[in-house]
């Protein structure tokens, strides 16, 4: 497997709608190298999900998983999850302001409005057909990644302007804050 190289804000493929799957080729050798190329990325660069559009790829494919990650210790445990072709439907109207940061975007975090429950339909990484609710800090996760496929970045999804900070000012103003209105949030979730 092989770390792969991170595009960052100002690359044009962040911006581009990702092209389908064709589920032949989801099977294919390639496909499936590159897959194992982004979880393993990700774990590197100790992420909660990265989307193939961040490493090169015009793929509709992001890989997610939290397993007590150093970035997010406030997370639910996501299991590995490949999506390929997803689709997300919002369920209710619930919203949450949620404190998110990119790999694509480095040392910045910001206020996201995100929906408190999603459908998520994909195909995992065989091709079958799956449909998940997700919930809570999880259904945030889903709705960053997927927004990758769509050519959107968090920073054009930023609620105010104002909240952006850095990782250390996060840690510094801002974290405590925003646990203290977050985790109670998740457990009533339950993710």
């Amino acid at each position: 497997m092989t770390v792969l190289d991170i595009a960052r804000i100002g690359n044009p493929i962040l911006r581009q709608r990702a092209h389908e799957v064709v589920l032949d080729e989801l099977a294919g050798p390639d496909t499936q190298r590159f897959i194992d190329d982004l979880v393993e990325t990700m774990h590197a660069a100790n992420g909660a999900g990265l989307a193939a559009p961040q490493v090169g790829r015009s793929l509709r494919i992001c890989a997610i998983e939290v397993q007590k990650n150093p970035r997010y210790p406030y997370f639910p445990d996501i299991p590995l999850t490949i999506v390929v072709n997803p689709v997300v439907r919002p369920i209710g109207d619930e919203t949450f302001d949620n404190y998110e940061g990119c790999l694509s975007v480095p040392d910045l975090r910001g206020l996201v409005s995100r929906f408190a429950e999603v459908e998520v339909r994909y195909f995992d990484r065989m091709g079958v057909a799956e449909t998940r609710v997700m919930r809570g800090l999880a259904a945030a996760v889903f709705q960053h990644e997927i927004d990758h496929l769509d050519g959107a970045l968090f920073v054009d999804k930023v609620t105010d302007p104002r909240s952006l900070t850095t990782w250390a000012d996060f840690k510094r103003f801002h974290e405590q804050a925003f646990l203290d209105r977050i985790i109670p949030f998740a457990r009533a979730k339950g993710a």
